[in-house]
């Protein structure tokens, strides 16, 4: 059950015409009242032949008149309206539950609160099975002005309960970190202009899609500016940048002029300062044997510091915390990163991906930035670089990794809305990442290493990972995973090692297709120079204030096993 308290208006009057009327689509049936603040003594135009909306409107502005008539400045925002709406699948309410509802929802909003006989004035009309509307006029009947801060957040507490109470779909307990939904008003705009966005939803995408592109804010604003978004910074004497607006080009008010949405009235992380301690943080100071050993693509780079979030999700402490959002918050930055410079044939799925992670990006846990700068990085060199089919599948596959990451901490953290954002990006991500690898795949599979090979190669699957060899080997992708360890071993690496690092980088109880998981660490680590321990080690020590909590003390640095000398002992 959804309840909207819609801004304040002063034309109650107006509102009951809509409430009463036919609607905009001639939607509206038998509109009537179900309950209100003194039913008897109301008129009810939807069952009194004889009773007006105009004699009802005067019945619920008594209280607002007399004040105005007895203090200077009148009251010109008294129209409090709330619709409350079920949803498609929940049972039908009757009259009389829907009048109980109203009443709880009055009560929890501080309109009318339990037993005050002094309270608001206020109706409840039904005109439609699924839902009704809450008008109530905000002066009390003794003159004073109702409490009404918080009032979104106790009526959203109220539905919840509502729910359990009369057996209706449960809804998740807001947060107020969502981004606004998008008004009746902005809807119809939309849809009369042709816009399959309205325009807060539009800009918003184009925010977040510039914010890998930019190293401050000002920068940000100069390419929102060169991709024809308007801009209207807020500037203080100094010159100093103090807030900002945009606009939709084409989005004008009924005067004609442009109509701008500061940041903050977009989503709640788009705000300047937000977008300031994400963007203008300076980087960990970094152990100088930490330099060595990089992989030298873009893309691979990317995977590399995705390499470091680890699937601890029962961290204690707030700065561990901190540090976690901070990261989750950079990755939704790569992957709409990733989504820029994918191929075509995925890039849908990633940019699909990188809306439904944005409500995952931001929690009540206050972000650490700092602690994302090597992510941050990573996001905006791949935001200037094409991927290529092999960097864009690892890269992928590592997005997809961290993704679910972020959704098991989420939710132990008790993020629900946020944890279902991430699981939603997840399945986009697996889309992609399937299509990121379906070429590679074929590729591998077209040059499997002869019969001899794969038992041994299997051999070394079973001694590695016992308790995930038999789902590797009777994975479709076993032949190409059996390519990449035989390619492998050639280049100097051990098969065996390089299993149990992989598996040790993701565990693969739930990976769906583990052979494929192997596949993209394998791949990712064999083409990479097989790194020393103290340069590893000190890479670990310079990034661990960005891991996904800090590493345990068990926790060993991640090696690729050091090249043989020995010949392969396996011919294809």
């Amino acid at each position: 059950m959804i309840a909207a308290i819609k801004p304040t208006g002063a034309n109650t009057r107006g509102l009951l015409a809509y409430l009463y009327g036919p609607g905009r689509h001639d939607e509206h049936l038998d509109p009537h009242l179900v309950t209100g603040f003194a039913m008897l003594a109301m008129p009810n135009p939807g069952r009194d032949e004889n009773a007006t909306l105009t004699e009802l409107g005067r019945h619920l502005d008594e209280p607002v008149q007399l004040r105005n008539s007895e203090f200077g400045k009148p009251v010109t925002d008294h129209v409090w309206h709330c619709p409350v709406r079920a949803a498609p699948e929940d049972r039908h309410l009757s009259d009389t539950e829907w009048g109980e509802i109203a009443q709880r929802i009055v009560q929890a909003a501080g309109i009318a609160p339990e037993g005050d006989d002094l309270a608001c004035r206020w109706i409840a009309v039904r005109h439609a099975a699924d839902h009704i509307h809450i008008l109530a006029t905000t002066v009390r009947e003794d003159g004073r002005r109702p409490k009404l801060h918080g009032s979104g957040i106790r009526v959203g507490d109220a539905c919840r309960q509502i729910e359990k109470d009369y057996g209706l779909r449960r809804l998740k307990k807001g947060d107020r970190t969502a981004a606004r939904c998008p008004t009746q008003a902005e809807m119809h705009k939309a849809e009369r202009l042709g816009w399959e966005q309205t325009s807060r939803q539009w800009l918003q995408e184009r925010i977040r899609a510039a914010i890998p592109h930019a190293t401050s804010a000002e920068e940000l604003l100069a390419y929102l500016e060169a991709d024809d978004i308007l801009v209207k910074p807020r500037r203080g004497p100094s010159g100093d940048l103090l807030g900002y607006a945009v606009g939709r080009p084409g989005d004008l008010n009924k005067d004609g002029a442009q109509i701008y949405h500061p940041g903050g009235k977009i989503a709640p992380d788009l705000t300047l300062p937000k977008l300031k301690a994400r963007l203008e943080t300076s980087a960990p100071e970094e152990h100088p044997t930490a330099r060595r050993n990089r992989p030298t693509t873009p893309w691979h780079q990317a995977t590399e510091a995705l390499g470091i979030l680890r699937p601890e999700t029962a961290t204690t402490s707030a700065d561990e915390d901190a540090q976690t959002q901070a990261n989750i918050s950079a990755l939704g930055e790569m992957i709409e990163a990733t989504a820029q410079a994918a191929p075509a044939d995925h890039r849908a799925q990633l940019h699909a991906a990188s809306a439904a992670f944005a409500r995952a990006q931001r929690s009540q846990v206050r972000a650490e930035d700092r602690a994302a700068h090597a992510l941050r990085t990573a996001a905006r060199d791949i935001a200037h670089t094409a991927t290529g089919p092999d960097g864009s599948a690892a890269l992928t596959a590592a997005l997809l990794w961290a993704a679910i990451l972020a959704a098991r901490w989420h939710e132990a953290k008790g993020h629900a809305h946020q944890a279902d954002a991430a699981r939603q990006a997840v399945q986009h991500l697996q889309s992609a990442a399937d299509a990121a690898l379906a070429p590679t795949l074929t590729a591998l599979e077209a040059r499997r290493p002869g019969e001899g090979t794969r038992r041994t190669l299997a051999n070394d699957v079973r001694a590695a990972v016992p308790e995930h060899a038999d789902r590797i080997l009777t994975d479709p992708g076993w032949p190409g995973l059996a390519t990449v360890l035989a390619d492998a071993e050639a280049s100097g690496h051990k098969p065996h090692q390089l299993l149990k690092e992989a598996a040790a980088q993701r565990e693969l109880t739930t990976a769906r297709q583990p052979a494929r998981v192997l596949i993209t660490r394998i791949q990712h680590t064999s083409r990479n120079p097989a790194p020393n321990r103290r340069a590893e080690a000190a890479r670990l020590r310079s990034v661990s204030a960005s891991a996904f909590g800090a590493p345990s003390p068990n926790d060993q640095p991640r090696t690729t096993a050091a090249p043989t000398s020995q010949p392969s002992r396996h011919r294809r």
